[in-house]
């Protein structure tokens, strides 16, 4: 990556870190979670799973609604080369809208399930702290996963972290051509599909197995 991609890389970053970032956590769910009021959730005639999955995504999308525009104005005043970078052409930027659509919807899938192991633990600080720092550094949003050595790098981008961060900031800004965009973009809706699974999967599990402390 060169200087212009990078300042790219990080200012898309900050604009849409409310959209793509691991460390959002829904209060609401976390408090019936501990005191058990979870039960009238599990009793109610709508799907647990894709309740809070929704909720969840209603919320990242709201935060980042407020956050962007600011920052984007800010980045596109600044001085080159300090400044946010045009796409790299038309078909970059309607890939990198796809890809970030993608990006919060895997992101979401990642939070739904650290949520949901919240109820084996109880306490979520843990689970949820641990699960966060990996994330966010296999996303590239402490180092762009360019950067990353050899074996690092590998592992990386085999996990699905790296589609919330990563790859739509650097195929905005033409790092990773279109030729390799499109499988990768496959790869990443594959890992959705698995997540999304994952969630509805521990989801059934908890309802049918969950025990409400103090009765």
């Amino acid at each position: 990556m060169n200087l212009k991609e990078i300042v790219t890389y990080l200012w898309l970053n900050q604009a849409f870190l409310s959209l793509i970032y691991p460390w959002v956590r829904n209060n609401d769910l976390l408090s019936l979670i501990r005191n058990g009021n979870i039960s009238y959730e599990f009793v109610r005639p709508i799907n647990f799973f894709k309740k809070w999955f929704a909720t969840l995504y209603a919320s990242r999308l709201s935060n980042v609604l407020l956050r962007f525009l600011p920052v984007v104005i800010i980045s596109c005043l600044l001085p080159y080369p300090y400044k946010l970078g045009m796409p790299a052409s038309v078909n970059s930027f309607i890939l990198f809208i796809i890809a970030l659509a993608l990006a919060s919807l895997i992101i979401t899938a990642i939070n739904m399930i650290i949520h949901l192991i919240t109820f084996y633990t109880i306490d979520e600080k843990g689970i949820i702290c641990f699960c966060m720092v990996i994330t966010e550094i296999f996303a590239g949003g402490v180092v762009p996963i360019a950067f990353f050595p050899g074996l690092l790098k590998t592992v990386a981008n085999i996990l699905p972290f790296r589609f919330t961060c990563d790859l739509p900031f650097r195929i905005y800004s033409g790092n990773i051509n279109i030729e390799k965009s499109l499988p990768l973009l496959l790869f990443g809706i594959i890992w959705l599909i698995i997540l999304i699974i994952i969630g509805h999967v521990l989801s059934k599990n908890i309802s049918k197995k969950v025990i409400i402390q103090g009765g």
